[in-house]
């Protein structure tokens, strides 16, 4: 990838995150900023060539410094998240765990979970954003799964998908420990 690439998509990713993180749509950043949608469009997509004054106009509307735009990431290609750095955000009243293992950021995101249910547990949740997705391979046990009200039985060695914008829970309802890996996006 090129010096410009990598400055465009950085320009991308972030006047995107920082409009969608004040909530505005395209047409009220082009408002705020006086360009074009059409420009926004273009840059958000990292492509063209903007100018400097339309950089400036763009990253005054959001009120961020012009080089917080072009800023290009210094990233590792791998990052690492060691046993310490894993949080467990669940725990059920049998001893059943929810164990958040790694995750990205900025949006869209990804999260990776180690599920434990003992017998009887259950963790209900909201629905997400819309458009999250969520996919669980059951490791031992049988998972019940709880999607807008149906229970799916889910078996050791299954993998399911289902909408994480849906109402949906864990379960587990054999005398058996449950567990299960669960991924969600949330784009």
């Amino acid at each position: 990838m090129s010096e410009q690439e990598a400055v465009g998509g950085a320009v991308a990713r972030t006047v995107r995150t920082l409009r969608s993180g004040h909530g505005w749509s395209l047409d009220e950043l082009a408002e705020r900023a006086g360009v074009s949608k059409g420009v926004l469009v273009n840059l958000e997509a990292a492509r063209g060539n903007p100018n400097l004054g339309t950089l400036i106009r763009v990253a005054d509307a959001l009120g961020v410094p012009l080089v917080r735009l072009v800023q290009v990431p210094e990233r590792p290609a791998v990052r690492l998240f060691p046993p310490e750095r894993q949080v467990v955000l669940w725990e059920g009243g049998s001893g059943g765990t929810g164990t958040l293992l790694a995750g990205t950021d900025p949006r869209p995101t990804m999260e990776l979970w180690r599920w434990e249910l003992r017998p009887g547990e259950l963790r209900e949740s909201e629905a997400h954003k819309p458009g999250t997705k969520e996919i669980v391979q059951v490791e031992t046990g049988t998972l019940t799964l709880h999607v807008d009200g149906h229970a799916q039985p889910v078996p050791a060695g299954t993998a399911a998908v289902f909408p994480g914008d849906h109402t949906h829970g864990y379960g587990n309802d054999t005398p058996e420990t449950v567990r299960f890996i669960l991924a969600v996006q949330d784009l």
